[in-house]
This record gives C-alpha cells, sequence and structure tokens, in this order.
C-alpha cells in the first residue's frame, strides 16, 4: 500500500511537471483564420517549390516550381488536385513569377537573379492551349553596370511580374537593403532590349510576386506574410503613388505568389506548398 501511494505521489508530480512546462502549448488556443482568408488545399506534390500563379478560371490555376527544377507549367484546381502538366521546351533558370494578358497569353519571368550577376534575363510568353508556340523577351536592366554589384546595392533580383496594356511590369526584390523596390517597364513582344526604370518606392520588405486587378484599379504586391496593395492611383506606370494598405497574413508562412480571381479575390501560393484564397 505505502509503495503504491509513493507510486501515486511521484505520477501525480510528473504529470504537474509536464503541465507547468507544456502550458502554453496546453492552454494555447489554436489560431482561428480570418474571415477573409482560407486555405484552400495543399498543393500537388509536383509543385514542391511553388513561385508563380495566375488565374485561367474560376477555381482553376496555373503554377509552376523555381530553379532547379523542370520548365513545366502545372494545371490545377481548388481542391489541389493536379489537372494537366504542360512541359515548355524553355530553360528554367530561375522562373519567379507568372503575368497574364487579355488575350489568354502566360508571361513566365524567368528573372530570378539572387547573386545579381545575370548578364540576361527572359520573359517567355506561351499560350497554355498551344505550348509548343513560344517567344521570348529578353532584357538586361538599364541601371545595372556592375555585375554584380556591391552587396548593398543588389536590388537587380526579381520575382514579381505583372502585364497591363501591352507593358509587362517588373518589380525588383531588394536583396541589398531590403528598403526600396524598383519598378521597370518592358514591351510585351518577342525581342531583346534594356528594362526602363520607371520608377521606386519605399517598401521595407522583399517582393516575391506581383499581380493586378482585371479592372485595372488595385496592384498588389506579397511578401512573406504579407500583403501591400496599392489604389486609386493615376497611372499603372506610378500605382505606387496611390492609396497604399497593407494585409497581414497569418500563419501562411513564405507567401512566393499572387493573382487575381475577379476584381475582389486572391489565390496565393506558398513555398510550404499551400494554396489559398484571400477576399479583400
Amino acid at each position: 500500500m505505502k509503495l503504491m501511494m509513493k507510486i501515486s505521489v511521484i505520477f501525480v508530480a510528473i504529470i504537474g511537471l509536464a503541465t507547468y512546462f507544456f502550458r502554453d502549448i496546453i492552454f494555447t488556443k489554436a489560431p482561428v483564420a480570418a474571415a477573409n482568408f482560407e486555405r484552400l488545399a495543399k498543393l500537388p506534390d509536383e509543385v514542391s517549390e511553388s513561385s508563380g500563379v495566375a488565374v485561367l478560371a474560376p477555381g482553376e490555376y496555373l503554377t509552376h516550381n523555381d530553379a532547379g527544377n523542370g520548365p513545366n507549367l502545372y494545371k490545377l484546381n481548388d481542391k489541389g488536385k493536379l489537372l494537366q502538366t504542360i512541359r515548355l521546351q524553355l530553360p528554367n533558370v530561375d522562373w519567379e513569377d507568372l503575368a497574364q494578358d487579355a488575350e489568354g497569353n502566360i508571361y513566365i519571368a524567368d528573372t530570378g537573379n539572387n547573386d545579381n550577376n545575370r548578364h540576361e534575363l527572359a520573359v517567355y510568353k506561351v499560350n497554355p492551349s498551344q505550348p509548343e508556340k513560344r517567344a521570348a523577351i529578353r532584357f538586361t536592366y538599364e541601371d545595372q553596370k556592375e555585375y554584380p554589384p556591391k552587396k548593398k546595392d543588389r536590388n537587380f533580383d526579381a520575382e514579381a511580374l505583372f502585364w497591363s496594356n501591352g507593358k509587362l511590369y517588373i518589380i525588383s526584390k531588394d536583396r541589398g537593403r531590403s528598403q526600396t523596390i524598383k519598378v521597370y517597364r518592358l514591351p510585351d513582344q518577342a525581342g531583346t532590349y534594356k528594362a526602363k526604370l520607371i520608377g521606386s518606392h519605399s517598401l521595407k520588405t522583399q517582393v516575391t510576386g506581383a499581380a493586378i486587378s482585371p479592372d485595372q484599379s488595385t496592384v498588389v504586391l506579397i511578401s512573406e506574410g504579407a500583403l501591400h496593395l496599392f489604389r486609386e492611383f493615376a497611372s499603372v506606370d506610378r500605382f505606387y503613388e496611390g492609396k497604399y494598405d497593407k494585409r497581414t497574413l497569418k500563419d501562411a508562412g513564405q507567401t512566393e505568389a499572387v493573382a487575381f480571381e475577379g476584381n475582389d479575390k486572391l489565390i496565393i501560393t506558398s513555398e510550404g506548398g499551400n494554396l489559398y484564397r484571400y477576399t479583400l
């Protein structure tokens, strides 16, 4: 009997200590997702590092992997089911984003430039229904003189692209200081160009994706765990001068890509393998 009592006392003490040390886990409520932010699905296994996304139709999307993966576009639905793999005869040096024009052409931003030392970058123009037809828009940045520049000046990486009215807009990822986005413009036709620097803006984060609403009234940039909305701008060229609104994406992880599904909903992917919808 005495032995049983000693065992009981020891057992209760262990339970008490465990409760004390793990109290934050035991008594903390699970985070509740914001009503306007929902996780739709886990991305298929084929998409291990989603880096760009485009909306083909409500509930139907395209995405791709970044550097080190095959040159493929993956068509999937809002349940995360892989519908089609579109294999392209193109190099994937470092694909970072997708944009889409009014005719359904997809623009693939092969613009990843972590070390800021690439002498030639490209945006590939393809139509998912005719993947054998493709065009290359090759470019360098008009203001880049060193390959690479000094570390503090390394602002020639880009993971964000959108299309508007026959033009492509590239937004830089400031690896040097994480404080300034630069906005470049290119034609949407095949050729070799100098990307024109049309402006810059203070934004103390590293941008990983971009999109513009179908009605052209809202530009959204995405960074890790946050959305950056710009509205009421005078022209797309100066979107960053519009009214600014930041939205936090709680528990979303390393968010990499964003696209509009209509004018008031966003589709978002994360490198952690999730597909989200955000209602503005």
